[in-house]
């Protein structure tokens, strides 16, 4: 556990802290003077005109019974913590684009779709559960749906979330099914849903920043803890920043589509 050095040796090191040495063998008799000289990340040894020992350098905590060595900073190190950081990130922010997809179809075009009930919830034996986890779902037509609950008995409760809902449907139960027309949507409505899509995709961007804020937050964290230096955190935050501007980028995408559909009479 010892490591030797020669005259000027420069030691990259991530902490600035330098603990008191020794050399062994070396008096200040014999001219033999070593000496320290810290900067923020690296350690200069310097040999007085007595010259060196040549024996093994050894820094010991005054803690520790056995010796160590200065443990230092490698890039393989670096870029496992940004690796770490940016695929939290990136994970994070496919979730927001998945959330986005599911409430944009949730929203009717005019056009039939089993997606659009995902956001219904049934009071089922007093517990809320997903219509979709009760009932089978079907479209027998361009502007129809059908629901049929796996237990006939919870159609009045199916009835009246379908109702209770803010899609504007209202629903036919005959007994064993429930169906669903869809009318034709009016161009004062479709100009209103084309505005709560728009409210969605802002939300989106929002959290996409919230993201992006914590990610550079944890890069500002390891700067702190010398883990990172300060060129380090400016080129992680420029990578960050491609990543964001590329959700960004898919946010616009899944509105302008959505949007072309509400529009599209």
């Amino acid at each position: 556990m010892a490591t030797a050095f020669t005259p000027a040796t420069h030691i990259r090191c991530n902490s600035p802290r330098i603990l008191p040495s020794f050399v062994p063998g070396s008096n200040s008799k014999s001219g033999k003077v070593v000496s320290w000289n810290a900067a923020s990340n690296y350690v200069k040894l310097q040999v007085g005109p007595g010259g060196f020992s040549g024996k093994p350098l050894v820094v010991r905590k005054p803690w520790m019974k056995r010796a160590s060595i200065l443990r230092c900073g490698t890039m393989e190190e670096i870029e496992a913590e940004k690796s770490l950081i940016e695929k939290d990130a990136k994970g994070r922010m496919e979730k927001t684009i998945e959330t986005l997809k599911s409430n944009f179809m949730s929203i009717r075009t005019g056009r039939a779709n089993p997606a659009m009930l995902d956001k219904v919830q049934v009071e089922y034996y007093g517990t809320p559960v997903n219509l979709k986890s009760i009932a089978q779902i079907s479209t027998p037509d361009a502007s129809s749906l059908l629901v049929q609950p796996y237990d006939k008995s919870s159609l009045k409760a199916v009835e009246k979330a379908i109702v209770s809902s803010d899609l504007g449907l209202t629903p036919n139960n005959d007994g064993d099914v429930i169906r669903l027309t869809l009318p034709q949507l009016t161009s004062e409505r479709r100009k209103e849903l084309s505005k709560i899509v728009a409210k969605q995709a802002e939300e989106g961007k929002v959290a996409i920043r919230n993201i992006r804020r914590d990610a550079i937050k944890s890069y500002e964290k390891l700067e702190k803890e010398k883990k990172l230096s300060e060129d380090n955190v400016k080129d992680f935050s420029t990578d960050l920043q491609k990543l964001t501007d590329e959700y960004m980028k898919k946010i616009d995408s899944l509105f302008k589509q959505k949007e072309k559909e509400l529009l599209t009479v």
